[in-house]
């Protein structure tokens, strides 16, 4: 078994059939043995999450489940050093029973052995439970590696009382979008459809996975990387066309700025995830009653897709001494509905709970959106979502890159397919200093 073979196919290896992944530690400290829990034995579980409102769940397990206690260490969020952390705590034996863990970043914790294999514990008995796109983010090679939590499935927020005053129909496509944008700018020249962050390379990347990109595709042994396909082209023409032409704001959002523009007036749509309610509501609470939801702008209405902007697991590590009490935990608080409710209330994002619309409170009219239902329409979007696209056990440095050469290119009045092509080659780069095989177009190796 070579660290070469590891995370060949990633999560695509089992929807591919392709048996790529071996699953072996490439540094992990050796488990320890298997506590032998007595009957009525009291334990504990430590649990790392950064996720907002986890600790009222966690509270509410506890009184529910005096014998198996969860004492949740609130750790800095993953991309900001909580993965560091965890990283080197897999690394030296010291690991919790449970962390948070991203979608995108599950492959890095597989190449490390972090991940302890659920299907040994019967985890597929609670599959039905489950959104299924985002049960096989956790899949490898036909095995159960987490417990899915939550994702960002994507929409159009736009401020409804300014789409009014101006004559703005709610654009259905991108074609539309780019008028409504035309519009805002002759209606009012201080203000925005929308402003384009030129450092936020998870955003852009949900824009290229909703025209159809697939950037990471496993062939054999090796991954191909192609960031420059026909849909990741076509995104890029599009907004390098709305930058030149001043039609939207190149500025960073969820920023203290970004915030007083919407609550002035002066950006008045945010194609973004439907965790972002909670920013709106927070950061603009004058603007309450003025907004809407609708879909996502199509390139084809025959077609219809969304995308998806985050998501997070519930993953039970590898050292655990208590894997079936940590399952059991991580299964509870993804589907309790007690729980669901509670983790909805804290804004953690789209429940991974199958049919969570009907069954939570997420069905029910929002004052801040003018009394619309408004998550129905995420529901929608969750339907819509191309659940082929897949990652990469080194995403999280394709995300820096790309948020690096995309802020070059904005900046410098560049071209934004020549920023993924940029991207594209330090991600095989990248893939090669792992020992893993990767090729991109004229990358063959």
């Amino acid at each position: 078994m070579t660290r070469r073979s590891v995370l060949a196919g990633g999560a695509a290896a089992a929807a591919a059939g392709a048996g790529l992944l071996t699953g072996c530690g490439t540094g992990a400290a050796p488990p320890p043995g298997r506590a032998d829990r007595k009957p009525g034995e009291k334990v504990t579980l430590r649990f790392w999450s950064w996720v907002p409102g986890i600790a009222a769940p966690v509270d509410l397990w506890n009184k529910r489940n005096p014998d198996v206690q969860v004492h949740l260490d609130t750790i800095i969020p993953g991309g900001s050093g909580g993965y560091a952390k965890l990283h080197a705590a897999v690394h030296t034996g010291g690991a919790p029973d449970l962390a948070q863990i991203e979608y995108h970043i599950l492959p890095a914790f597989m190449l490390d052995g972090g991940l302890l294999d659920l299907t040994d514990y019967g985890v597929e008995k609670y599959q039905h439970l489950f959104v299924p796109w985002q049960w096989r983010q956790g899949v490898f090679d036909k095995r159960v590696r987490t417990v899915p939590e939550a994702s960002g499935p994507m929409a159009m927020f736009y401020r409804a009382d300014l789409f009014a005053k101006w004559g703005i129909e709610v654009p259905r496509t991108w074609q539309q979008y780019r008028d409504a944008a035309a519009k805002v700018r002759k209606a009012d020249p201080g203000a925005y459809l929308m402003a384009f962050p030129p450092a936020n390379s998870a955003y852009q990347t949900g824009l290229a996975w909703q025209a159809g990109a697939h950037w990471f595709t496993p062939s054999g042994q090796r991954w191909r990387i192609d960031m420059t396909d026909p849909g990741s082209t076509r995104m890029c023409d599009y907004w390098d066309e709305m930058l030149h032409e001043k039609l939207v704001l190149a500025e960073q959002d969820m920023q203290s700025g970004w915030f007083a523009q919407l609550q002035r007036g002066q950006i008045v749509s945010w194609v973004g995830p439907q965790w972002g309610d909670a920013l709106l509501m927070g950061n603009a609470a004058g603007t309450a009653g003025k907004w809407r939801v609708a879909l996502m702008p199509q390139w084809d209405e025959t077609h219809p897709s969304a995308a998806n902007w985050g998501g997070s697991s519930t993953a039970v590590m590898a050292n655990t001494q208590y894997p079936e009490e940590a399952m059991r935990f991580a299964v509870w608080l993804n589907t309790n509905l007690d729980s669901v409710n509670l983790l909805i209330k804290g804004g953690y994002g789209w429940p991974a709970l199958a049919n969570s619309y009907h069954r939570t409170i997420l069905d029910r009219p929002s004052k801040f959106f003018g009394g619309q239902r408004y998550n129905e329409i995420f529901a929608a979007a969750d339907q819509q979502i191309d659940d082929s696209w897949m990652w990469l056990p080194t995403t999280a440095s394709t995300l820096d890159h790309l948020n690096a050469s995309i802020a070059g290119a904005v900046n410098s009045g560049g071209k934004l397919i020549g920023a993924l092509r940029t991207a594209q080659q330090q991600t095989v780069d990248d893939l090669h200093a792992k020992g893993l095989e990767a090729s991109g177009p004229g990358r063959e190796r």
